[in-house]
């Protein structure tokens, strides 16, 4: 089963394990694109033991070997992001709180 999660993970700042380890609670695998290729998220994961398909960025000296059937489901999570965006109150979240949007974006995901 999916699930939406909405959150915010950064390799620079100081929270960065908390929320690994909040996510990895609830996740057997990920998806991520280049932005989320870092050494720190890498590690944070691998030690959580959840199974990531994380593309490399093109200054990479040694790319990481990722599942690429698993990788190309990437697209159609970009596509249903895409179309939440024409949602006018997803595009610039006008909740105040993580868990009201969260619940907006639920609802939105729902009516697609």
């Amino acid at each position: 089963p999916w699930s939406i999660t909405a959150s915010r993970i950064s390799a620079r700042r100081a929270e960065l394990r908390p929320a690994v380890r909040m996510l990895t609670d609830r996740i057997e695998g990920l998806l991520a694109d280049k932005g989320y290729d870092a050494d720190a998220i890498r590690e944070g994961i691998e030690q959580a033991g959840v199974e990531a398909a994380i593309s490399t960025k093109s200054n990479c000296r040694t790319p990481d070997a990722h599942d690429r059937v698993k990788y190309r489901w990437r697209n159609l999570i970009k596509r249903l992001l895409s179309k939440l965006k024409d949602w006018r109150r997803v595009a610039t979240r006008y909740d105040k709180t993580a868990e009201s949007y969260l619940g907006f974006v639920t609802l939105a995901s729902v009516k697609m």
